[in-house]
């Protein structure tokens, strides 16, 4: 019997945790979350972090085809996510105003903001070829993985 999407991001969520056990460093975890993500989840042409450095976002890890280097905060998803403090979920890009595309392939995308103590330090970044690939499970399944790296990485979090 195949694996329901809910029990699945059960199981990357105990994975994840075991990978970034006794690790603090927030680089080295976003590498791992990153490729953890773009490995296991099917569909997914791009998975990575970006981090809030004054007013803009500045590529972190990242599994994927080379990507835009600097976002300006309220630019593109990334950046709108940053802007409104909240996960953007877009069905297709061609249709959200203001998109950045860095690759021509991706179609839709889920950002997901990490804030810790209620500071922004950035978004993990999901890109897929497929149209409406990402659904409120989905969201729902990143946003507990951003907690749980953001809880490994908490002792050093980026500071800007």
């Amino acid at each position: 019997m195949p694996r329901t999407k809910h029990a699945h991001y059960r199981e990357l969520a105990a994975q994840l945790r075991a990978l970034l056990d006794n690790e603090r460093d927030p680089i080295a975890n976003a590498a791992n979350t990153a490729a953890l993500i773009f490995h296991e989840l099917p569909d997914v042409n791009w998975a990575g972090f970006y981090f809030l450095h004054d007013d803009e976002l500045v590529l972190g890890p990242f599994q994927g085809m080379p990507a835009c280097v600097r976002i300006p905060v309220g630019n593109g998803v990334c950046g709108t996510a940053v802007a409104q403090r909240r996960t953007i979920l877009v069905e297709d890009v061609h249709d959200f105003p203001g998109h950045i595309a860095c690759d021509a392939a991706s179609r839709s995308e889920l950002v997901i903001p990490l804030l810790a103590d209620g500071r922004m330090i950035g978004v993990i970044d999901l890109d897929s070829p497929s149209r409406a690939r990402f659904d409120a499970e989905d969201q729902a399944g990143v946003e507990a993985l951003a907690a749980i790296y953001l809880a490994a990485s908490a002792a050093r979090a980026h500071r800007t």
